[in-house]
C-alpha cells in the first residue's frame, strides 16, 4: 500500500491502474482513466458490460455481481482513495458501474430508447447531485480525514461507503423517474 503522505503525488496511469486487482475494479477497468468525464465513460462501460452480460448471465446471477460489487465495492472504493489520498477521485467509478447495473437490473427488458434515458437520468443525477444525493454527498466529503497517517479498515470501508452511497442515491432516484414515465406512458 502507498504511504498516505505520499499519496497526493500519485496520478493514476494506465500501469498504476492495472497493478492490483482493486484499482483495476475501482477504475473500471480502465474507463475511469478518461480525461473527461470519467463518470460518464465508467456508466458507459457498465452499460456495456451489462448488455454482454445478458447473454450470460441470469437475473439472479446479476443480482448477487451487483450486492457483492456493492459490499467489495466499499472496501476497494475506500481502499484505492486510501492508496491517492483523496476522498473521492473522479477516476473511481466502480460506483457509478454498480448503480447503474442496479438500474438496469430493475428497467430491463426495455427498449434502447428507454435504457438511453436511464443512463441520461443517472447522469444527471450522480453529475448534479440534487436534494438528498448532495446532502449524502457533502455529508461525506466533510468528514475530516487526516492523510498523515493510514487509516484504519473500518476508516477505509465507511470512506468508500461514502463514495459509493450517493451513486446508489442518484440509482434510486433514476428508477423513480422511470417509474413515473412509465406510469404516465400507459
Amino acid at each position: 500500500m502507498t504511504n498516505p503522505q505520499n499519496s497526493v503525488e500519485v496520478k493514476p496511469t494506465f500501469k498504476w491502474v492495472f497493478q492490483t486487482a482493486s484499482r483495476t475494479i475501482a477504475f473500471g477497468f480502465g474507463s475511469g482513466l478518461s480525461p473527461v468525464a470519467p463518470g460518464t465513460a465508467g456508466t458507459l462501460w457498465a452499460w456495456a458490460a451489462f448488455l454482454v452480460g445478458e447473454y450470460f448471465l441470469s437475473t439472479e446471477d446479476f443480482l448477487w455481481i451487483i450486492g457483492g460489487g456493492i459490499l467489495l465495492g466499499c472496501w476497494i472504493c475506500g481502499q484505492v482513495s486510501e492508496e491517492l489520498g483523496k476522498k473521492d477521485f473522479g477516476g473511481i467509478v466502480w460506483d457509478e458501474i454498480v448503480a447503474f447495473w442496479l438500474v438496469l437490473i430493475f428497467i430491463m427488458p426495455t427498449n434502447i430508447w428507454m435504457q438511453a434515458i436511464a443512463f441520461g437520468l443517472f447522469r444527471y443525477f450522480d453529475a448534479m447531485k440534487p436534494g438528498p444525493i448532495g446532502i449524502i454527498d457533502r455529508h461525506f466529503k466533510d468528514m475530516a480525514t487526516d492523510h498523515s497517517r493510514r487509516s484504519s479498515l473500518l476508516q477505509i470501508i465507511w470512506r468508500g461507503f461514502g463514495i459509493v452511497v450517493d451513486d446508489l442515491a442518484a440509482a434510486f432516484c433514476t428508477l423513480l423517474v422511470i417509474a413515473l414515465l412509465q406510469f404516465l406512458i400507459k
